[in-house]
């Protein structure tokens, strides 16, 4: 969309029409107009709506963008959670950071989509209508399936006017991540990014091929994934820990003033191993999300109801928890536990750009067991 002719652009001031699918809220509804040469101006907040998709009666499928404008340059930080419908988490970390923001104290602004995936919010699925899994298609295509064309929307109309991204998930299908960034550590500015998250532990994984966060990398904005905690439930541990690291990152980024401390540095990671269960029935924990762990260290058992046995599930490595099955019952070869691997910084980026070389064009569950894997990212396994 072009600007008018006539419109004179304030100063510091944020385009709306930098969203060209968003439309205006006017006496608490939505109203579907143009938005072509109006401006957001500085020290504002703004509700504005994308028009994601359509449902099956052909009604537009709205999601409010929140727009906090500060009264002073400074970087574009656009964060976004929900692309799982059934990842909430992500969505009341947003809430909270946002009512903590005065534009008048910041610079910079923050574009905020709580809920991207609103077809599978609403029916509180992980996937779309169709069984897709949006963070798959990004950046989409505007002739494709249904994902693909709201990836495409999102895309070029969000994601690619930020500064730099930040996609909140969990873990998927009954398990549980530790809160941690991960990103393609091998990007120097993505590297540097992840350092504005306090102590939170990051995990080098170059992600999946349509992906948001890869997509948005690939052209040049530094983007990660915050993993914080479990699907379907609200947890309000990980939440705090989730908060107070936007506002370090807010406050790393120039953006705030307001700083939180932290107790311990940041560990890094830039290699995981999945640790999987080698035999079916009912899965027992001993260890908990963040505990380090040594090699041969007990970290669960499953047990056989009708045969009356058990197996013992051992870390393979020396390293710390990330991630990890709840209690529940599982079959031969589920992925239990997500054991990031304690080395020194040069040696695991060899070894996890050697796996990856290795491993290029294979599903990482079918990767090679008797090897540490590059680490990806929770959705790509599989039950």
């Amino acid at each position: 969309m072009q600007r008018r002719p006539d419109t004179v652009a304030p100063a510091n001031s944020v385009r709306c029409a930098q969203f060209p699918r968003c439309t205006r809220r006017r006496a608490d509804r939505t109203v579907a107009d143009a938005v072509d040469g109006e401006w957001i101006q500085p020290n504002s907040r703004r509700e504005l709506r994308w028009a994601s998709s359509q449902s099956f009666d052909g009604a537009t499928v709205t999601t409010p963008v929140v727009v906090f404008h500060g009264n002073k340059p400074g970087p574009r930080l656009c964060l976004t959670a929900a692309v799982h419908g059934d990842e909430i988490n992500g969505i009341e970390i947003i809430r909270r950071v946002l009512n903590d923001l005065r534009p008048a104290e910041m610079s910079g602004s923050v574009i905020a989509v709580p809920i991207v995936n609103y077809l599978g919010y609403a029916r509180g699925s992980r996937y779309l209508p169709d069984r897709r899994d949006l963070n798959r298609f990004f950046p989409g295509s505007r002739t494709g399936s249904s994902a693909s064309r709201i990836a495409h929307s999102f895309f070029h109309d969000i994601a690619k006017h930020c500064h730099a991204l930040v996609d909140f998930h969990t873990g998927s299908f009954d398990r549980s991540n530790l809160p941690q960034v991960r990103g393609d550590l091998r990007v120097p500015a993505v590297l540097e990014f992840t350092r504005g998250f306090g102590a939170t532990a990051v995990l080098h994984s170059p992600g999946s091929r349509g992906m948001l966060r890869r997509a948005v990398s690939e052209v040049g904005i530094p983007a990660v994934t915050f993993e914080v905690g479990s699907p379907m439930r609200l947890e309000p541990g990980e939440i705090d820990v989730g908060v107070q690291a936007m506002h370090t990152l807010l406050h790393k980024l120039g953006m705030t003033r307001s700083f939180r401390m932290w107790s311990e540095p940041q560990a890094t990671f830039y290699a995981a191993k999945w640790v999987r269960a080698d035999a079916g029935g009912m899965l027992f924990t001993t260890v908990k999300l963040g505990d380090r762990v040594r090699e041969g260290q007990r970290l669960g058992k499953v047990v056989d109801p009708l045969a009356n046995t058990e197996r013992a599930i051992l870390s393979p490595v020396r390293g710390r928890v990330l991630g990890m099955a709840l209690n529940q019952i599982v079959l031969p070869g589920f992925a239990a536990f997500h054991v990031g691997v304690e080395a020194d910084e040069q040696t695991m980026i060899e070894s996890a750009e050697a796996n990856e070389a290795a491993s290029i064009g294979a599903e990482d569950e079918d990767a090679d067991e008797s090897r540490i894997e590059p680490a990806q990212d929770d959705e790509d396994v599989e039950r």
